[in-house]
């Protein structure tokens, strides 16, 4: 590796998805879409983090219900990324996930410095981003937890604030300066948030940190040794080549604590790095002002949308069109199964509609009707008692796996293109009208050997239709035998 400590990105990317319902859902978050510009939230953040470290270096820490959209979001860098994702069996917090790629990057590098950035954030001016990252780097080579503080805008009760002991710098570059932290507070009420601002030498906890990988391990042994013997559980049954159930069922039993609360908070190793760059952790469509581009009446409006004399609102359309007449300080999202109408005051009550739904059993929650893979897509038309129906899109060159499910037999009609069908030992290939069946517990793959995008309807019928009713035999894109 060389003399040189080795800067690795590592992208936290389990987000629920919840605050911008009903455009995210649990299974489709908000890193994942395009909330301003033509990219993602999770591509900006790729890109800018491989300005200072090649994509290899990149590690992505994210759940098995998640990582499938996240490769196809990150196809750009998927040779680069084909070993980069560290997958939580369930999301315990952020100071578990941490610590689990902290021990893949000892295991990898034992003098690794980690630059941990949310998936979902938007940062604007790399230039000054670059900068912070390399003196927070410089501070991480001398054994400190790096954060980066963010000059408050408001009286903000939803984020951390930090308070820098500025008697003594630690270290400068230009303008920027690394100091100890002073003090922590999680997240005051308004009145306390409101003495911070004017304070004036408060800064807002950006939830981005520089570490080295063997610090932060040794401050989560020295004031969380409950995680750290579960973590040192599982680095032991790795390298004994356990089980992945077994790793799996210990990491499910580790505490659930923030790295904030948990480790950052308690540690004297904290320092802060006030940055001069652009941020929003956009938390709900009420923070889109700060973001995005308005037109001359303040609105922020997105899709499909006809508007009369509207006012400082959030409209967007997806399929339909929507009409919008004389609102004020509103927001109105509209997709093909669910619609969120409410004022912006009451944007971060969205979390409570999900819950609502969550208890329910709604598929609301969970996803879009529209689902992409690494292949091409899938669009759920009707589903009932014993049957869905789909549409199926699969993109030239592009081929599902060759799979089985133990519960549903399935029926494909092409409608566009040409298919090429493996059923059982059989291979053919079904042209526009022609269709097939594939019985319960036959191995089956549809590929798109043409030029044009194949798209097929797909009638599944069965005591069972969930996704989960999958065995995966071979795959091009590295999912797993069951999934």
């Amino acid at each position: 590796m060389g003399d040189k400590p080795t800067l690795y990105p590592v992208i936290m990317a389990g987000g629920s998805g919840t605050r911008f319902w009903p455009l995210s859902r649990q299974l489709f978050p908000k890193q994942l879409l395009k909330i301003i510009g033509d990219e993602t939230l999770i591509q900006q953040t790729m890109r800018r983090v491989v300005k200072g470290a090649p994509p290899e270096r990149v590690l992505i820490s994210t759940n098995p219900a998640q990582a499938e959209s996240i490769r196809v979001q990150l196809s750009e860098w998927k040779d680069a990324l084909k070993d980069s994702f560290v997958l939580e069996p369930e999301g315990r917090n952020t100071a578990p996930a941490i610590a689990l790629v902290a021990l893949e990057l000892v295991r990898r590098d034992p003098e690794a410095i980690m630059l941990v950035v949310p998936a979902d954030h938007i940062v604007k001016g790399q230039r000054d981003f670059d900068a912070a990252v390399s003196l927070a780097a410089s501070l991480a080579l001398e054994g400190l937890l790096v954060t980066f503080g963010i000059k408050p805008i408001r009286a903000e009760t939803g984020y951390g604030y930090i308070k820098p002991n500025t008697k003594t710098v630690l270290a400068r570059q230009g303008k920027l300066k690394g100091y100890r932290v002073g003090r922590f507070v999680e997240k005051p009420n308004a009145m306390k948030a409101a003495q911070y601002l004017k304070a004036g030498d408060y800064y807002w906890n950006s939830g981005m940190f520089v570490w080295r990988a063997a610090t932060i391990l040794e401050e989560i042994r020295r004031h969380q040794p409950v995680l750290a013997d579960g973590i040192d559980r599982i680095g032991r049954l790795i390298n004994q080549g356990g089980a992945k159930a077994a790793i799996d069922e210990e990491y499910r039993l580790l505490p659930s604590i923030s790295i904030d609360s948990g480790v950052m908070e308690r540690s004297n190793k904290a320092a802060v790095v006030p940055v001069s760059f652009r941020w929003s952790d956009v938390g709900s469509w009420g923070s889109l002002d700060e973001v995005a581009t308005k037109d001359r009446a303040g609105n922020i409006v997105g899709g499909r949308v006809v508007d009369i004399d509207s006012q400082r609102s959030v409209v967007y359309g997806d399929r339909r069109v929507v009409a919008t007449i004389g609102l004020l300080d509103m927001v109105v999202v509209d997709t093909p199964d669910a619609t969120l109408v409410c004022p912006k005051s009451r944007a971060q009550d969205v979390k409570k509609i999900v819950d609502i739904l969550k208890q329910q059993g709604a598929p609301e929650h969970l996803e879009h009707l529209t689902v992409h893979r690494p292949w091409g897509s899938y669009t759920v038309l009707e589903e009932g008692p014993g049957y869905k129906v789909k549409r199926v899109t699969v993109h030239a060159g592009g081929r599902l796996s060759l799979q089985l499910h133990h519960k549903r037999s399935e029926h494909w009609v092409v409608i566009a293109g040409t298919a090429r069908v493996t059923r059982g030992e059989e291979v053919f290939e079904l042209h526009v009208g022609q269709s097939t069946a594939i019985p319960v517990e036959t191995r089956h793959r549809l590929e798109n050997f043409g030029q044009d995008t194949l798209h097929i309807i797909e009638v599944q019928n069965g005591p069972y239709l969930g996704e989960d009713d999958i065995v995966r035999f071979k795959d091009d894109y590295g999912r797993t035998a069951a999934s």
